[in-house]
């Protein structure tokens, strides 16, 4: 575990601290929380809890990390989310721009959004901006041109932390190690899991920079404990398996590789632009998705919203390709050893399920 923690610290794209281990992305962003709240009270300002998210965003299920989560289905009969928790706009230029709104005015629009938002709460009371590089489980939402810019500006001016959950975009996934690097962010805190050990054990880590982790040393020094772990939080099974993943990613410069075929996958899923069902394509590296509506067809064809997706996504399968259909956008997430021939083949798959698709609507 020591090895481990000295491993990410010593990696991490901006100066950090600390690690703390936990055993998922949704305990991990549980504890992110207490430790916000704790540092919180460490100094003296207990009214500073509320933390910002985005509609669309996923950062986990249990009841705290849930209603960092934008998604209505994780929220719909769990009482969630828990009051404090606040939500900005997707940013999603597509569906979400107005008429005429290039993508940097899309992206100051919602800086100005969060600007407002923390006016109107005040910033006194505001702990953190939450989110995820590009937000996976809502639909791989790929950031507008200047976005991450634009939002960590009106942070620093405010003096609001910043947690960048990168669960999905660490260690390699968008063609450089972590996806902060790709957009340019410098988080206090960083939330990993999933990939730190290719999802063999469970296993999830915290980073923390010294200006998180100061007060709640002196905090826990002040009371005698920091009463929060898990039992099987920095196992040193799991924490074996991470440090051995991280050397295989580095030793067969999988990054760079990333890099490469993730260029490649994104130039040949642009190829399925004309078909008739398809609406948007949007990725980075080696993580896409695409979505389908059926609204240029002629005459228009009525679905009901995820339809389509779970229709596509069942013909894929039968082709010999597993995606995830949220809502009628086709997640593609390949291993980050495939090539281009493997590429080639999950696009060709992908356009004969769009075609059969389209033959059973017409």
């Amino acid at each position: 575990m020591v090895d481990l923690a000295e491993m990410l610290v010593t990696m991490a794209p901006v100066p950090m601290s600390k690690a703390f281990f936990t055993n998922s992305g949704s305990e991990a962003n549980d504890t992110v929380i207490k430790m916000l709240w704790y540092r919180a009270n460490a100094l003296g300002q207990p009214q500073r809890k509320k933390i910002i998210s985005r509609h669309r965003a996923y950062h986990g299920i249990t009841v705290a990390s849930g209603s960092l989560t934008g998604i209505t289905a994780n929220h719909t009969s769990f009482d969630l989310p828990l009051p404090g928790f606040l939500h900005l706009t997707t940013p999603h230029y597509r569906r979400e721009a107005r008429p005429g709104e290039s993508e940097e005015d899309f992206a100051t629009r919602l800086a100005q959004e969060l600007e407002d938002m923390i006016q109107r709460e005040g910033s006194e009371t505001i702990a953190a901006f939450y989110g995820e590089p590009v937000m996976g489980a809502g639909g791989v939402i790929v950031p507008p041109a200047t976005y991450w810019e634009k939002i960590q500006a009106v942070l620093a001016r405010h003096d609001i932390l910043l947690v960048a959950d990168e669960v999905i975009t660490g260690f390699g996934r968008t063609g450089r190690m972590f996806g902060c690097e790709t957009y340019g962010i410098k988080p206090d805190i960083m939330v990993l899991s999933k990939q730190i050990s290719s999802s063999y054990l469970p296993i999830s880590a915290i980073l923390l920079n010294e200006k998180v982790f100061e007060p709640i040393a002196d905090q826990t020094h002040a009371i005698g404990t920091f009463g929060h772990g898990f039992t099987g939080g920095g196992h040193p099974v799991a924490a074996a398996v991470a440090i051995e993943t991280i050397r295989i990613i580095r030793e067969r410069d999988l990054v760079a590789h990333v890099a490469e075929t993730g260029a490649w996958m994104q130039d040949r899923l642009a190829s399925l632009a004309d078909h008739p069902l398809v609406d948007e394509i949007r990725g980075v590296g080696l993580v896409a998705a695409v979505e389908l509506s059926a609204a240029k067809l002629s005459p228009a064809v009525p679905l009901a919203a995820g339809a389509l997706g779970k229709r596509a996504a069942l013909h894929l399968q039968n082709g010999g390709v597993i995606s995830r259909a949220m809502g009628d956008a086709l997640a593609l997430c390949p291993p980050m050893i495939i090539d281009r021939d493997g590429i080639d083949a999950i696009v060709a798959a992908l356009r004969h399920a769009l075609d059969r698709c389209l033959e059973e609507l017409a």
